[in-house]
């Protein structure tokens, strides 16, 4: 196993708290943890009046444009994609164990010259994947949890960011299934959980009441899930999204796949907002990210959050150190 591990971290938008949070995270974390290198890809004028310890380097990439807190600056768009793309790279040749994103700004970075669909998708096309799958993790918290303790809270979307009027058409058993076939792989590598147990969601309020309320979950759903057993994937449902996510019923289950980007997320953000780590599942590396945006309002005076991204740097160290010992015992 490797002397330490090490996190690539792209620090984001420039005009946002990205660079803040990520240097400000990347110095509680090194300082909490001695096996731990972080390279913080940017420019190093971002962090030029900062004290670095001896495990955390500025991997230079030079700004476009002198950015402005708070101020989108379409000519540091580049720069942005320059991040993601050199970071991601490091990963994928093995330099580094995991990326960790900062959050970027989509509407500076989508042109008609050069379309950006979202920081995931950039991701799954840069690593050459034909699908991954997007996954929070968090917990949901004791005071909630009503078990003494916390629980483990990890929600995967079938769809992610489609309007409403589009998702029915999007479930198709092939994505569906291959959503479960990913999930199932990096529970096991990534996560070390041998036999996970992943609940559905149905797709129709009360999972279409045996198609009163609609036919997705007897024409795909189900087949899908019937088809995942006969895998060895411990899949069940179509579970109702309205009473699903409730303590008791979670705590029976490893991880969660919902149709949509809203009935995942939305119960999800209520149970663990300030430390919720977005991870995407089917690429070549471990990465994780925060689970805000690029907050402009509150850019550069001092009051961004960093918890997400600190969360977010926890667990690439734990799946990174999963993942080494997954491999080599499987060697």
């Amino acid at each position: 196993m490797s002397k330490s591990v090490k996190l690539a971290v792209s620090t984001g938008e420039p005009a946002g708290i990205g660079p803040e949070v990520s240097l400000a995270a990347a110095k509680a974390f090194v300082a909490a943890h001695a096996d731990v290198e972080i390279s913080l890809f940017g420019d190093r004028q971002l962090f030029a009046n900062e004290a670095l310890p001896p495990q955390i380097q500025i991997a230079h990439i030079p700004l476009n444009h002198p950015p402005k807190s708070g101020v989108l600056d379409s000519a540091n768009a580049q720069y942005v994609l320059s991040l993601i793309r050199t970071a991601s790279d490091s990963c994928r040749v093995g330099q580094h164990h995991a990326l960790v994103t900062a959050p970027v700004q989509k509407s500076i970075l989508d042109t008609p010259q050069s379309p950006f669909t979202g920081h995931t998708e950039f991701l799954a096309d840069l690593d050459h994947q034909h699908q991954v799958v997007m996954m929070l993790c968090g917990e949901i918290p004791q005071a909630l949890s009503g078990k003494g303790q916390a629980i483990p809270l990890r929600v995967a979307l079938a769809t992610t960011h489609l309007p409403i009027r589009q998702v029915a058409g999007a479930i198709q058993f092939e994505s569906l299934f291959n959503t479960l076939r990913i999930m199932q792989a990096d529970l096991q590598a990534r996560f070390g959980i041998a036999k996970p147990r992943i609940a559905v969601t149905g797709l129709n309020p009360h999972a279409g009441e045996d198609g009163h309320l609609g036919r997705e979950e007897l024409e795909v759903i189900i087949p899908v899930i019937e088809a995942a057993k006969h895998e060895g994937i411990l899949a069940s449902g179509p579970y109702p999204a309205d009473t699903l996510f409730h303590a008791d019923r979670l705590h029976s289950f490893d991880a969660v796949l919902a149709m949509y980007h809203d009935q995942g997320l939305a119960p999800f953000k209520f149970a663990s907002f300030t430390e919720g780590v977005n991870v995407t599942l089917g690429l070549s590396y471990i990465r994780t990210s925060v689970d805000h945006g690029t907050a402009l309002d509150i850019a550069g005076q001092g009051r961004a959050d960093w918890r997400s991204m600190f969360a977010a740097l926890r667990l690439a160290r734990e799946l990174a150190l999963t993942k080494l010992n997954y491999d080599a015992s499987s060697t």
